[in-house]
């Protein structure tokens, strides 16, 4: 067991939020955000490294020898994104905002739809520990002063809708909408690796009906085509993508398949069935939210516990529930059946290796809104998937690694 474990959040879920109530001009939406533990090993080496690794600061980004030697013509009408990776735990990117460019790391969530970074005028540690936005300093930047709340399991997001000019990889947005925070409580905010979440989701599960990044980006003609992928990487060195409008043919193998979307303004396709081993379970009226925001495995508490059971896990102090190493070759494999065709995970896939510890990724999740799983960055590793909006469907592959 490690000696010293912080807490971050592993964010996800968005889809799970039901649609935005007002309460005297503030538009609440809770969001079932569950806390991870894993040890916290970074330090301003590791930011310097991520700077490094993805920059905005000269454009446009040099996508050359970046992942899997991607060219530009690799991509056809895509903009790449390169991904920064913390302990295969947090994904996050670059971005800026404003005239002169103020940069940000957020993670680029489907399990929500807002975009927040923290505002100058922000006094909680989490503000004061990572980059803030200042509205004085940009020349582009155009009041509105709505306010907005956003509910988490870790507290309640709150501050104010203000506009300014959003750039991410060669892409730039005008008079893009996002929540300057003002109140970020508890310390898993404190503890995160990026600044702020860049959702991805639809408008229609939007706080205060605010217009996503990406269906800005549709609406403008910004996209040649109204889709965004990702490859999730597996490693420091090789982070992963994402690319919006496009795919890159070198990220993944295969042919892609595509499932439709089984709720309307949610990145969701039905689960037909869970194999364990040689266990199956058949499910009906239950989805998959694909949770790019999201780190883990969320299930049903009832099929968590018999799993982490079977493959001999044990609570933690940190809430994690952990496995001998030596045994993790030997655990069955997980398949989850989406749109008719078996999606398989090994031992070695979810079962994370964080410090000489084995920490298995059946996380508990219940939902008050539907009968769902999440599948994040575990599954999405070892699955490359687009994310079709004009199709209203997701398209799964195996993933090319570097």
């Amino acid at each position: 067991m490690p000696s010293s474990v912080s807490l971050f959040l592993a964010f996800f879920l968005g889809a799970v939020a039901q649609s935005a109530n007002g309460y005297g001009g503030v538009q609440r939406l809770k969001l079932q955000k569950m806390p991870m533990v894993l040890d916290d090993m970074a330090n301003d080496e590791f930011r310097s490294q991520a700077r490094e690794q993805v920059s905005l600061h000269e454009a446009p980004v040099d996508v050359e020898g970046c992942g899997l030697g991607m060219t530009s013509e690799r991509i056809q009408g895509g903009h790449p994104v390169p991904l920064i990776n913390f302990l295969n735990s947090q994904y996050f990117t670059e971005v800026s905002l404003g005239t002169p460019k103020q940069y940000f790391n957020v993670v680029l969530d489907t399990g929500s739809s807002n975009f927040w970074v923290p505002s100058t005028s922000c006094n909680s540690i989490a503000c004061y520990l990572h980059k803030k936005y200042d509205s004085t300093a940009s020349s582009t930047f155009k009041k509105n002063g709505s306010e907005f709340e956003i509910y988490y399991d870790s507290g309640a997001i709150s501050g104010i809708i203000s506009q300014d000019v959003l750039s991410i990889g060669d892409l730039t947005i005008n008079s893009q909408d996002f929540g300057e925070a003002l109140v970020e409580p508890g310390l898993g905010w404190a503890f995160s690796k990026f600044d702020g979440i860049l959702g991805l989701g639809f408008d229609t599960t939007s706080v205060n009906n605010i217009v996503p990044p990406f269906i800005n980006m549709v609406e403008r003609g910004l996209l040649d085509e109204p889709i965004f992928s990702f490859r999730v990487g597996s490693s420091e060195e090789d982070a992963g993508e994402a690319v919006f409008g496009g795919i890159d043919k070198g990220h993944y193998k295969g042919e892609i398949h595509y499932v439709p979307i089984r709720r309307s303004g949610h990145w969701e396709v039905g689960l037909d069935s869970v194999r364990f081993g040689d266990d199956v379970l058949e499910l009906e009226n239950t989805g998959a939210v694909i949770d790019t925001g999201y780190s883990l495995l969320g299930i049903p508490s009832d099929v968590a516990e018999l799993i982490n059971a079977q493959i001999g896990a044990q609570p933690s102090w940190t809430g994690q529930y952990t496995v001998e190493c030596d045994t993790v070759p030997s655990l069955p494999d997980i398949a989850f059946t989406l749109g008719g065709r078996e999606y398989s995970l090994t031992s070695e896939d979810y079962i994370l290796r964080v410090q000489q510890q084995c920490i298995s990724s059946f996380q508990s999740f219940d939902s008050e809104v539907e009968q769902f799983w999440v599948l994040g960055s575990v599954f999405l590793r070892k699955y490359f998937t687009v994310f079709d909006y004009g199709a209203g469907q997701i398209g799964f592959a195996i993933a090319a690694q570097a």
